[in-house]
This record gives C-alpha cells, sequence and structure tokens, in this order.
C-alpha cells in the first residue's frame, strides 16, 4: 500500500474545499455510512456532510506535513498529518487529522475523518 495514493486523494479534497467542489468531492468519495468527526464538536454523515459543504465559504489555501500511513488490512489504512488552513482574514486552522480509507469495488472510499485542533502557541 502506497501513502502516495491515499495523499493524493487528501490533496484533490483539500483542492475542492478551495474551490467550492467540496460537496460533490466527498459525496462521491465517502462510503454512505461514512461520518466525520469535526473540531468543532459535530459528527456529521455524509448527508450533513454534503449539506454543509454546498454552503461552506472556500479555503483560500491549506498545508499538509508530517503525513503517515497505518496500514489495517490490505482494503483499509488510516491517512494521519498535520493540516493547516487558512481562509479570509481569520485565523489560520490547525489540527492533528486522520482519515480512514477503505476499498471498495477496487476505488478508494473515505470510512470516517477526524480533527484534533492543534492550540495555538503562546
Amino acid at each position: 500500500m502506497e501513502i502516495a495514493e491515499l495523499l493524493e486523494l487528501e490533496h484533490e479534497g483539500w483542492s475542492s474545499l478551495c474551490d467550492g467542489t467540496g460537496a460533490d468531492f466527498y459525496g462521491g468519495l465517502m462510503t454512505p455510512d461514512a461520518v466525520m468527526v469535526l473540531a468543532h464538536g459535530l459528527a456529521m454523515d455524509r448527508e450533513a456532510v454534503i449539506a454543509s459543504l454546498n454552503d461552506a465559504p472556500p479555503w483560500q489555501a491549506y498545508d499538509i506535513s508530517d503525513e503517515r500511513l497505518v496500514e489495517i488490512d490490505a482494503d483499509t489504512a488510516a491517512l494521519i498529518y498535520t493540516g493547516r488552513a487558512y481562509r479570509g482574514s481569520e485565523d489560520h486552522f490547525h489540527a492533528l487529522m486522520s482519515t480512514v480509507y477503505t476499498r471498495c469495488d477496487g476505488q478508494w472510499r473515505l470510512a470516517l475523518y477526524q480533527q484534533t485542533p492543534i492550540p495555538p502557541m503562546g
């Protein structure tokens, strides 16, 4: 299993959040029972994610670093990384992120995504 394959999906996802196509991208990538556990305390199912992304303002830029892959089995893996994203004049969003992917019919699909905010250093 190659980390590059799953990392490419993460970059495609973040790019979709920057260009306003996140609802379509994640609607196609998430399994029917997938869940996103977000930094602000919400756990959203696939339909809620799609609805929220239809109205979300786009991010201007993002950065992924410290990537690590945890192989669970031949068709399941977790990608863990540090993410930063920027939108307008807001402070940047900085979090540890993990995405669990499962292979369905030969395609990687997102089953679980989770964010843990990293507090500003001060």
